[in-house]
């Protein structure tokens, strides 16, 4: 028996396996990690005894990290297929200054054990079947578009797909001879590469330069008849949805997916700067203890919203509950919460809070 199998309890066909709750076991255990460019790796990940991982194409987990004694909640889309349910994966790409990233490329080795949540999300093609896809993806946010393709390659399902996809240079593509060998293996699969610069690679001879609606129309002429997934920084996704309102595109049948912690989107600074400097009366007071932060908030009035009406800049994703991202210590107070399981009862128990999905019943004094 090997150190990792040691690790790991029982081979896996030693007993059936039975499915992965993380309410029940939140840990995940590094089995490999993979170079997939110089800045992307992928981690995989099996569980501390055997259990099945069950999940739809396209969702997430949220990993919880203990960094420089902060605990830290990342979402980070699951790139391997449900049709290895034995094992789970996520690509991760350093970024400078990330510090969720960083540690991750750093630290997470095989034999090393994290807590997760979920899996969670909406964002997957299993929910909205069509006969043709387009899939769209700038970056790392290749990530759940690759689960979708693995998924169709492994059942054998041809789906009309056309998977293009934008990275600053060849050496930058994510995934690239897996897809170019899922084109090969599937007759109505097709792949297209755009690139910023050519970067090393001389010999490139896919198109340069940024996606451009021109360009989507000669790679994709048939576009209005397919149900698209996007995913990837909020500039190339809101360049993709200009770009489709132009052609007068149904957006009812436009998907994306995005996790940013860096900043409010613009809709959000929108909100931000037409937010009121004062809120009416009947507010409870705020109080952010790490940030120095104080601010007011309706009874009505979900606490995540104060806070971004305020300026105030929090991790979040989903917003609805489901992610946990936004998982803050409650140091006192109490708050009304209805959350979509993105947070167990133990940690309710210690005074973790969902700002996203919690409105106050009086002041609150939170960790954050």
């Amino acid at each position: 028996m090997t150190d990792t199998q040691s690790r790991l309890g029982p081979a896996l066909w030693e007993a059936p396996p039975g499915k992965w709750n993380p309410d029940d076991d939140d840990t995940l255990v590094c089995t490999q990690v993979r170079a997939e460019t110089h800045d992307v790796k992928s981690f995989l990940f099996r569980t501390a005894s055997p259990k099945l991982f069950r999940f739809r194409p396209g969702q997430f987990i949220t990993i919880e990290a203990e960094i420089d004694g902060e605990v830290i909640h990342r979402c980070y889309t699951i790139s391997s297929p449900p049709t290895r349910p034995d094992t789970l994966s996520i690509t991760v790409k350093r970024k400078s200054g990330g510090k969720v990233s960083n540690w991750l490329h750093d630290n997470l080795k095989p034999g090393v054990a994290i807590k997760a949540l979920g899996p969670a999300g909406d964002f997957s093609c299993s929910s909205h079947p069509a006969p043709k896809y387009l899939f769209l993806s700038g970056g790392s946010g290749v990530t759940p578009l690759m689960s979708m393709s693995r998924t169709f390659y492994e059942l054998g399902e041809d789906r009309d797909v056309v998977f293009v996809h934008s990275a600053r240079a060849p050496r930058d593509i994510i995934f690239r001879h897996e897809l170019t060998m899922m084109a090969h293996g599937m007759s109505r699969f097709r792949t297209a590469f755009v690139c910023e610069e050519l970067g090393e690679q001389r010999d490139w001879s896919a198109p340069t330069g940024y996606l451009t609606l021109a360009l989507l129309k000669a790679i994709v002429p048939d576009l209005a008849e397919r149900v698209i997934f996007c995913c990837g920084p909020e500039a190339y996704m809101a360049n993709a949805r200009a770009m489709l309102k132009e052609t007068g595109f149904d957006m009812a049948h436009y998907h994306e997916e995005s996790f940013s912690f860096e900043r409010l989107s613009p809709e959000e600074q929108a909100e931000t700067q037409d937010a009121p400097a004062e809120v009416a009366g009947g507010s409870f007071k705020i109080e952010f203890t790490k940030s120095g932060r104080t601010i007011d908030c309706r009874p009505d009035q979900f606490i995540l919203d104060a806070a971004k009406a305020a300026g105030m800049r929090l991790p979040f994703s989903c917003a609805r509950g489901l992610c946990g991202s936004c998982k803050s210590k409650k140091l006192s107070g109490q708050v009304a919460m209805t959350h979509g399981g993105g947070i167990r009862q133990r940690e309710i128990d210690a005074g973790m809070i969902l700002v996203c999905c919690s409105k106050p019943l009086g002041d609150v004094v939170i960790e954050k």
